[in-house]
């Protein structure tokens, strides 16, 4: 075999170089892509974990919410019980006072005219009896008058006058 000319030798050389220069510049990018993706991969396995952890923090914040929430909810629910069985003792209560209150609001009405009628007895008891004059006289306080029920209730009294208080006729 006959040796190649020295051109070709040098060209081969020069390509070789090329082609060392230019792996060995790919593997400088591979090293420099792998540590990108191991830089990242450290980030993202950093930034999981820290969502992880929120995560964790805010199932134990929603737990503690919840078992808050149930405790209240049971306050609640024996608050409405003692108010609903203060209700019916108040309805019980009412309800045995009603007729009371009625009988009070009756006498209420029924004041005004029983004033009047125990200021008018007041007077004639201020005015007293009448003084003695002639001894025949209807009101003198000889024989005894009966008194007369206006309502008519005594049958056997109805013909007698009605007695008048304080007054002469």
């Amino acid at each position: 075999m006959s040796t190649p000319p020295p051109l070709h030798i040098r060209e081969a050389n020069a390509h070789l170089v090329a082609v060392h220069r230019r792996a060995a510049e790919l593997e400088a990018r591979l090293d420099a892509a792998e540590r990108t993706v191991r830089a990242q991969a450290e980030r993202l396995a950093r930034h999981d974990q820290q969502l992880r952890a929120a995560l964790d923090e805010l199932g134990r914040t929603k737990d503690g919410e919840i078992a808050a929430l149930q405790e209240q909810l049971v306050t609640s629910e024996a608050t409405v019980h003692n108010l609903q069985a203060a209700l019916h003792q108040r309805d019980k209560l009412i309800r045995q006072l009603q007729p009371r209150a009625e009988l009070l609001q009756d006498i209420c009405r029924r004041r005004p005219p029983l004033a009047g009628l125990l200021a008018a007895l007041a007077e004639a008891e201020r005015l007293g009896p009448l003084p003695a004059s002639e001894p025949g006289h209807p009101l003198s306080g000889g024989p005894s008058l009966l008194l007369v029920n206006s309502t008519g209730e005594e049958g056997d009294r109805d013909n007698l006058p009605p007695a008048v208080f304080g007054t002469t006729v």
